[in-house]
């Protein structure tokens, strides 16, 4: 009995810390960021990550969620498929039930597992790869962007309408992103009656595209898509100009990137993008703008304001049915959302029923407007 005595002041000081580290956790609601941090793909986590943060700040300032205060938990994925998994556990370790996740499609494919096998409640901004909801069907993983399948035909659309090519040459990058996105381009620019005279595959990190830049030349292409990540594009626009080849280049939102300039120089004027409509110009948005100056961080950006939406969603949920993610996701499924991208309705498999893409062009100072 004495022994025992002596024991349970130990014991009940030990269970009060216990009770306080607990009580102080659970103080907070927090929301994964895992992130291209490192790496060449920066720029796209960078994007993604002040969309979240700005989110983030402003409902802390408006009191938070149900009184509590959301915590970004940054993480570094480096835009590498095979960082994905050990990136998506160190969400999971990090008590967070909630994720603003992965930038890149590559990435995000085998992430979408962990969240789905812990129920993890993640919105990706970025990964507009159809493999990330289609292989899967997942429950608890979203998107606030369209799917390669939704702005592949638009940029064929546009090819075929309004530039109205002769023969187009159409490049990817032989990744899961890259790869995708031109398939897409080039079944819609066939179905169009668009002469696709020659699709091929490079191969990223190659300092030297003349191979297939002199394959361009000889085919007599006078347009060429790139499916890819902005250093591809940026060496194969500078040495294409370089080497005589004068045609009109065309990429999907992965190469939209200002590292980009640097890297083509000169030979960036003229290029053609598709992207996420400009919602920094959608009415209503002037106090999210605002927000985003006041940080000191750019709104201007393929990835910040689906960022931004993907923890407007998030904050709406919990408000709404709790911290459940099992409750969250399911009422995110059968609710539609007012967001900085517009209204966001969701379908079976996380994809949004509709998303505006348009098209931006660069000029020679690297500077693009949408058309």
């Amino acid at each position: 009995m004495k022994l025992l005595h002596r024991i349970n002041p130990i014991a009940l000081a030990l269970g009060s810390m216990l009770l306080v580290g607990a009580a102080h956790a659970a103080d907070t609601i927090k929301i994964g960021i895992p992130q291209p941090m490192t790496g060449p793909n920066t720029q796209y986590g960078t994007q993604i990550q002040a969309g979240a943060l700005t989110a983030i700040e402003t409902i802390n300032a408006q009191g938070g969620v149900k009184g509590k205060k959301l915590e970004p938990i940054l993480i570094d994925d480096g835009c590498e498929p095979k960082q994905a998994v050990p990136a998506a556990n160190r969400v999971v370790n990090s008590g967070a039930k909630f994720a603003v996740a992965h930038a890149c499609s590559g990435v995000t494919v085998p992430a979408v597992n962990v969240y789905e096998q812990e129920g993890i409640v993640a919105i990706t901004p970025g990964a507009t790869s159809p493999l990330v909801t289609d292989t899967t069907k997942p429950h608890f993983f979203f998107r606030t962007i369209g799917r390669d399948d939704q702005q592949g035909p638009f940029a064929a659309n546009y090819i075929a309408k309004t530039l109205k090519p002769k023969k187009v040459a159409v490049l990817h990058d032989k990744q899961t992103y890259g790869s995708g996105v031109a398939s897409q381009v080039k079944n819609s620019l066939e179905k169009e009656g668009v002469n696709v005279a020659l699709y091929e595959g490079i191969n990223v990190g190659d300092s030297d595209y003349s191979a297939v830049i002199t394959k361009l030349k000889s085919s007599g292409v006078d347009l060429v898509y790139f499916g890819g990540y902005h250093p591809e594009l940026g060496l194969l626009l500078r040495q294409s100009r370089e080497q005589g080849l004068n045609v009109q280049f065309m990429g999907p939102e992965g190469t939209a990137n200002q590292d980009l300039v640097a890297i083509a120089g000169p030979a960036i004027e003229g290029l053609l993008v598709t992207l996420p409509a400009d919602f920094t110009k959608m009415p209503g948005n002037e106090g999210i703008v605002k927000a985003f100056h006041d940080a000191k961080r750019d709104p201007d950006g393929a990835f910040q304001m689906p960022a931004y939406a993907a923890v407007q969603i998030l904050a709406k949920s919990i408000d709404a049915v709790g911290e459940d993610p099992a409750k969250v996701a399911d009422y995110m499924h059968s609710n539609t959302f007012d967001t900085g991208i517009g209204k966001v309705e969701y379908d079976a498999k996380g994809d949004l029923k509709d998303f505006e893409f348009a098209v931006f062009k660069w000029d020679k100072d690297g500077k693009k407007t949408q058309l």
